[in-house]
Formats: structure tokens, sequence, C-alpha cells
């Protein structure tokens, strides 16, 4: 038989689709920027451009505020977030993970507290130092975590959507940095966010041509509604960043395209992944793809 099925055991999914409410999408995010503020901090303070070191030490501080209360908030309970502090799994994503964000939010809460205080200036470089070397890991492990599920559309991915949210990661940080550092020393940022658009752009059509048919929830639907509205602005923000140069308000309409751009890309991820979990033709592509 060619016939696809449309529908699983007794009209349910053949896998349970993921329980994460928004607030997951937006942590996805969070982390995201984070990650892509702390190593672009650490890079500014290396090369003496306090301005941009100064604004990404905030940006990397209010993102790793979010993160935690993001993940709580969907947990329902605070205490299954510090549960996991319990131990060190490493075959677990999300211990790691836990275990990431906790050390890399300390230490950009400290950076930033000695930012805005200036003082302990050996204290602030040592915790933007840690953050700074944690922020690819920050940055990343969220796709790791979400390919490490039964969802097809996310665990058939699992090589493409660590750079799909590093190369988001640059573009969201990037576009922060521009909107909040005079233009002057925003120079670096502008470079990072338009390296990130541009790799962005090129991961996620990567990802959902290898995907195929298993990718159509990427076209279709919420998640579909996401991808293309994260193409068109990060695509115009890229064109209009590229153009712009120091100029203030173009400089920074291009930075809250790409922004914004990244946001829905995430949420784009995030809806995909609940879609092809409801349809059974994708769990069962997915399982006669590996056999």
């Amino acid at each position: 038989m060619t016939e696809r099925p449309t529908e699983g055991y007794y009209g349910r999914p053949i896998v349970k689709p993921p329980v994460w409410k928004n607030e997951v999408a937006w942590y996805l995010f969070t982390g995201g920027l984070a990650g892509g503020s702390s190593a672009l901090g650490l890079a500014a303070r290396a090369s003496g451009n306090r301005p941009l070191a100064r604004s990404t030490t905030f940006t990397a501080a209010a993102a790793l505020t979010a993160s935690p209360i993001l993940l709580i908030k969907d947990l329902g309970r605070p205490e299954r977030f510090v549960n996991m502090l319990r131990v060190v799994k490493p075959s677990s994503p999300m211990n790691v993970g836990t275990w990431i964000l906790t050390v890399a939010g300390t230490a950009a809460g400290a950076a930033a507290a000695c930012e805005a205080t200036d003082v302990l200036p050996r204290v602030r470089a040592v915790a933007q130092g840690v953050a700074g070397l944690l922020g690819p890991a920050l940055a990343t492990y969220t796709a790791v975590l979400v390919s490490d599920t039964a969802v097809p559309v996310w665990h058939e991915a699992r090589a493409e959507l660590p750079l799909v949210f590093a190369s988001g990661a640059a573009a969201s940080a990037g576009a922060a940095a521009v909107i909040l550092t005079p233009s002057d020393a925003a120079g670096p940022a502008r470079r990072m966010m338009l390296a990130g658009a541009v790799g962005e752009l090129a991961a996620t059509t990567a990802m959902e041509r290898r995907l195929g048919a298993l990718g159509e929830p990427y076209h279709r639907g919420k998640a579909g509604a996401f991808a293309r509205a994260a193409k068109a602005a990060t695509a115009a923000g890229a064109a209009l960043g590229a153009v712009s140069g120091r100029r203030r308000v173009t400089g920074r309409l291009a930075a809250g395209l790409v922004f914004g751009g990244a946001v829905a890309e995430r949420f784009a991820v995030f809806r995909a992944g609940f879609q092809s979990a409801e349809d059974p033709r994708y769990v069962v592509m997915s399982q006669r793809g590996r056999s």
C-alpha cells in the first residue's frame, strides 16, 4: 500500500505532542541571545571596546535573568528547577543545560553588577570570561535538548538545529548590541548581526530541504507563518543593515528586523515540533527513514 496513514492508534497521535507552553519558545530565544551577547561581550572587552562590552554585559544578564524565570514558569514549580542541580548527569541535555544556564547566569549577573557599579574590575573580568566562554554552549544546548526527543521534525534535524540556533543567537545578540551601543562602537556588533542573519537564512533553508516532506510543518499552519515571517524580517534586516553603515536610524531599524526575525525563527521551530508530533504521517516518515 502506498497511501500514507492520517490517523494514529484509535485516532490518537502516535507520538505524544510536547506539553511545553510558549514560555519555552521564549526560553529558546533568550538562551541564544544571552549566549551570543556573552561571547560578543568577551571579545569586545578583550579588544578594549568598553561601550560594546558594557551593553552586551547588560543584555546577557537580562536574558539570563529571564531564562530561568521562563523555564520555572513552564515547569510549574520552582523546586523542579532546583532538583536538576542536585546531580550532574552528562547524558541528560536538560541536566547539562540547567548547569550551563546556572553557571553562566551567575557569572553574567556578577559581571553586570560590577559593570553597573564600576567596582571590582578583576571580578568583572573573570565573571565575563566565564560567561563568554560558556556562550557558545548556552546558545546551542537548547537545540540538542529539543532534538533529543521523539518529535519527528526536531529529531531528524539534529544535525542542522545547532547551526540554526547558533546563527540565530549571533544575529539576535548582534542586533541587540547595535540598538543599545553608540554607532561608532557598534561595528563588531553589526558584522556579527549580518553574519548571523545570513547564517540563519542558510541554515534554515538547508534544514528544510534536507528534511524533505518531513519539513512540511515549516510551510503550514502556525509554524509556516512564523517561518515566513522569520525569513522576510531577517532578509530585509540583513539587506538594510548591509547598506546602512553607521547611520543611526536605519541601522537600528535593520537591527530591529533581524532581532524580530530571530524571535520568529525560534517560534517556527517550536510550533513545527508540535505540528509534526500531532500528525502521524510525519512520525511514520521519520521511522521509515531510520529503517
